[in-house]
């Protein structure tokens, strides 16, 4: 098997003693993100009227620079701490996340109504259902990836109690099952359905099928969602799992949530967690929120297709549409991805150096 030693491969222990994948925003970045988003942002726009001109940052882009570059060839997980919450709205904090995403790469959408920005709030949805999606709900979440290559999150408000940020290298959680349980590991190369939960694109099945590890010209790719993998389960004609490659499953996520790899964090108002979503699982602790609808907690997801991608195995090509690298991929399309947004990546994969 392909040599994991790698900083992606990391422990509890590593984050904990080496923080620089921790970057903090001093007062003049800060100032400079307030001054350029006051000025620009406008509820009258859409994300798509924004390109990247519109924020001329310089200090700003040093420090997510540095951030983006822990995340593509370090630990494959970055915190920047100190963006400006208290002198923002919380439009005008989605505008600077936004804005953060358009000098990273191409923005993809994230579900059945094609949004390119979500609003991670409890909107009342029932996790553990056929269509549950954990960003609308206050729920404790399983480990997962996302479908983009990159994903930011920023923390506008955080919650009463709970609502803990949890990751795992998925390296580490390899390293785990081929010293512990080397008989499951092959099951984890061999390819099992995910279900799309409902959200799939007129073109599209109702599920993909692909393995959880794979490899591809000396890279390694990590791909999980046990909520996913179960709901897939029930649907008609998805192929269906043999017990061992249950068991094998299972084992691999109880793996990931070994304290000794699963690596515990609160996200702060002001903070943005970027993330590899190629070697890094992510899961969330179960809150509960406030009364006042401006205290609730909200944060703001991002996903990401960056200009300077790696190829990926062609047994992820159904999920994320294009293998090749640099080219604008991932994301859920949904049910409206219509010429607009279509108009919107062409322009920013352009202003990308990228291909569509």
């Amino acid at each position: 098997m392909l040599s994991l030693q790698h900083p992606s491969n990391w422990r509890t222990a590593d984050l904990q003693n080496d923080q620089r994948w921790i970057f903090r925003v001093d007062d003049e970045t800060r100032q400079e993100m307030v001054r350029t988003v006051t000025a620009i942002a406008d509820t009258n726009k859409t994300l798509f009227d924004y390109s990247p001109a519109d924020f001329a940052w310089s200090k700003t882009l040093q420090t997510l620079s540095a951030a983006l570059e822990e995340v593509k060839r370090g630990r494959g997980v970055a915190l920047i701490k100190g963006l400006p919450r208290e002198e923002l709205t919380a439009h005008q904090f989605e505008i600077l996340t936004w804005g953060l995403g358009l000098h990273s790469g191409v923005p993809r959408p994230q579900g059945k109504e094609t949004q390119y920005i979500s609003a991670v709030r409890n909107a009342g949805m029932d996790y553990r259902t056929g269509t549950g999606r954990g960003y609308s709900s206050n729920a404790d979440l399983d480990f997962h990836t996302d479908s983009s290559d990159i994903i930011f999150l920023s923390c506008f408000n955080k919650a009463v109690s709970g609502g803990k940020t949890i990751i795992s290298s998925s390296m580490a959680g390899h390293d785990v099952m081929v010293r512990e349980y080397p008989d499951q590991v092959k099951w984890l190369y061999e390819p099992i359905a995910f279900s799309r939960q409902g959200e799939q694109a007129p073109d599209e099945g109702p599920y993909v099928v692909m393995p959880i590890f794979s490899e591809c010209k000396g890279k390694w790719f990590g791909r999980w969602n046990w909520n996913r993998v179960r709901s897939a389960q029930k649907i008609e004609g998805a192929p269906q799992l043999k017990p061992e490659q249950f068991a094998a499953l299972e084992q691999f996520d109880q793996v990931m949530r070994r304290p000794d790899v699963a690596y515990e964090m609160w996200l702060e108002p002001g903070d943005v967690q970027i993330i590899s979503s190629h070697v890094t699982l992510h899961s969330r602790t179960e809150f509960v929120d406030h009364e006042d609808p401006a205290k609730k907690r909200l944060l703001y997801r991002l996903w990401i297709a960056p200009p300077d991608s790696d190829q990926m195995p062609e047994s992820w090509r159904d999920l994320y549409r294009s293998c090749e690298p640099g080219t604008v991929r991932g994301g859920i399309r949904g049910f409206k991805h219509d010429e607009r947004c279509k108009q919107f990546e062409a322009r920013q994969a352009k202003a990308c150096g990228m291909r569509g």
